[in-house]
C-alpha cells in the first residue's frame, strides 16, 4: 500500500524576500511531500496592511515559484485559510509561532481539526522582516 502524500500549505506576502521567508519554506517542505504557497495579492495587502508591497505581486509570485522547496504557488486573495483549504485541500498548514494562541488561530485550529487538518507553528525568525527592511531603507533616504 502506497503511503499518502502529505500536502502542506503556507501563506505570506513575501515582500523583499529574506532569510525568514526562506526558513519557513524550508521548514515546511521538510514536513510535507508537496508544498503549496499562497502569495498575498497587492489588493489584499493594501486592504489589511494599509500599504502596498514594495515588490509587485507578479514578481513576488515568480520569486516564490523559483524556490526549490515550493511545488505550487497560488494567489492569496483573502485571509480566510479555511476557504483556501476548501479550494485547494491540504493536510497541514504552516504558520509563524507569533500567531499561536491568538483568537483567530484558536478558532481555525478547532475548525481544521474537524476535517483532519493540523496547524504546525514555526519559530519566527528574529531580527529580520520586510517591515525591518523597509524601515532601514527609509532611514537611508
Amino acid at each position: 500500500m502506497e503511503k499518502k502524500k502529505i500536502i502542506g500549505y503556507t501563506t505570506g506576502v513575501f515582500d523583499m524576500f529574506h532569510i525568514g521567508h526562506l526558513n519557513i519554506l524550508r521548514q515546511a517542505k521538510a514536513q510535507c511531500d508537496y508544498l503549496i504557497v499562497g502569495v498575498s495579492t497587492d489588493e489584499l495587502c493594501a486592504s489589511y496592511k494599509k500599504k502596498a508591497p514594495i515588490v509587485s505581486f507578479e514578481e513576488r509570485k515568480a520569486i516564490v515559484e523559483a524556490i526549490r522547496y515550493v511545488d505550487e504557488v497560488v494567489p492569496q486573495i483573502n485571509r480566510d485559510k479555511y476557504a483556501a483549504w476548501e479550494k485547494t485541500p491540504f493536510d497541514v498548514m504552516f504558520v509563524g509561532d507569533d500567531w499561536k494562541g491568538s483568537p483567530l488561530f484558536n478558532e481555525l485550529e478547532e475548525k481544521f481539526k474537524k476535517v483532519g487538518v493540523r496547524i504546525e507553528y514555526f519559530p519566527y525568525t528574529q531580527g529580520t522582516s520586510s517591515t525591518i527592511l523597509r524601515d532601514k531603507l527609509e532611514k537611508m533616504d
